[in-house]
């Protein structure tokens, strides 16, 4: 367990005095998705680093890190943020493999591939090409992939959209960053014409493409995923994850995903993963259209993400068969089971403040939960909350109830 969150320098003179006997890898950022990364390959016995703009994350607290500290944050200063990681891997006696668990890590590495560096996924002009949308939704209409009615605004005056479009409708980025960074989220629900003339304007003002995209009439609790990795040469392997619960329940972040089986689904996911040619960990979002009767592609997320750990309790390691395919080990084979991941937090808000949340756990995973039984029983998982490794879920109280805010949509 790292006990100290260091500062970049101090980070780097404690990794010189460590010897590892297999390839560390680094996990950034450190909240709850580079936590679950961290286990699921500490549970191979990798040694794993975090790293992040400060201590207040919760990944730096679990025992399956060695060692965390600080980097700069890559939108802050992009040459620092690759300074500090070659540093660091030249601390080490292995090039270390990094795992970017949020978007903005993941450009970054990709945009600097910093020195002594092995990163398990595709090169940035792939990975761009997927999360834009306007491609994005190129590539599914060619392989015949379901998704919402969408009018790319730089291809279509605002006219042509309300033509075809009925209010409400939202407006989304081609690329999700940019976006954000303007607006401060990556979707906007538009009721009116006044209200899309003023985010077209000042989208153009910015040179951000966006597109006007049909409010989807989704089913709520049965938003599905392919969680899957992708091979350099083609192989993959994945599970499909449905979103039981969400927190808020209409449109927030899962705090309960079980596994499902959904051939079609994930047929869809693997044709537009195989064509795109990107190779990685991976999400292939969709939502289920009530007016179409089928499910729609929303977004894929060429990263790990909140709930990874429910692949790796199903029998599908996918952190582990990055890593193992990147410094040249055997890839285990996949041994899906069923899993249900639940984020606690989350759960027990949603429930003790919605009157109509059901609760979807039994009462016997209550009870395992409850006593720890859920660690040594295969089925149930959680996203902090472990009672043999407390550091995640301590930091996670502490930062909950008055400690230093940490905020990650993770």
């Amino acid at each position: 367990m790292a006990t100290t969150f260091h500062t970049t320098g101090d980070l780097c003179r404690h990794l010189e005095k460590q010897s590892f006997a297999q390839t560390p890898a680094i996990v950034c950022n450190a909240h709850i998705t580079g936590a679950s990364v961290a286990r699921a390959l500490a549970r191979k016995g990798v040694p794993v680093i975090a790293v992040d703009r400060n201590g207040n994350g919760v990944g730096s607290y679990t025992d399956a890190v060695v060692a965390a500290g600080a980097i700069t944050f890559p939108l802050d200063d992009l040459d620092e943020f690759q300074a500090d990681f070659e540093r660091i891997a030249e601390a080490l006696e292995h090039d270390p493999v990094a795992f970017g668990c949020m978007d903005e890590w993941v450009h970054a590495l990709a945009d600097t591939e910093p020195a002594g560096v092995q990163l398990p996924f595709a090169d940035q002009d792939v990975i761009d090409a997927v999360l834009d949308k306007q491609s994005l939704y190129g590539l599914a209409e060619e392989l015949e992939v379901p998704y919402p009615e969408t009018y790319q605004l730089s291809a279509f005056d605002p006219e042509t959209a309300t033509t075809h479009l009925e209010y409400p409708f939202v407006i989304k980025p081609a690329r999700k960053r940019e976006f954000e960074e303007l607006v401060g989220t990556n979707v906007i629900e538009v009721t009116n014409d006044e209200e899309l003339a003023a985010i077209v304007d000042e989208a153009e003002a910015a040179d951000v493409r966006i597109m006007a995209q049909e409010k989807v009439p989704i089913a709520t609790g049965e938003d599905r995923s392919f969680a899957s990795y992708v091979s350099p040469d083609g192989e993959s392997m994945g599970v499909v994850g449905n979103a039981r619960v969400r927190y808020p329940q209409s449109y927030g972040t899962s705090c309960v995903v079980d596994t499902v089986a959904d051939p079609e689904l994930e047929a869809y996911a693997r044709r537009i993963l195989d064509a795109s040619g990107y190779y990685g960990i991976s999400e292939a979002e969709f939502v289920y259209d009530t007016d179409r009767g089928t499910y729609v592609l929303l977004d894929v997320n060429t990263r790990p993400w909140k709930w990874i750990s429910m692949p790796v309790e199903a029998g599908v390691n996918l952190p582990y068969a990055a890593y193992a395919d990147t410094v040249g080990l055997e890839r285990p084979a996949p041994d899906p089971d069923s899993a249900r991941w639940v984020y606690l937090r989350d759960y027990l808000t949603l429930l003790a403040t919605d009157p109509t949340a059901p609760d979807v756990l039994s009462r016997s995973e209550w009870s395992a939960l409850v006593t720890g039984a859920f660690e040594s029983q295969q089925g149930l998982t959680t996203g902090v909350y472990r009672p043999s490794d407390p550091g995640p879920a301590l930091q996670l109280l502490e930062t909950e109830f008055g400690g230093p805010d940490y905020y990650c949509s993770c």
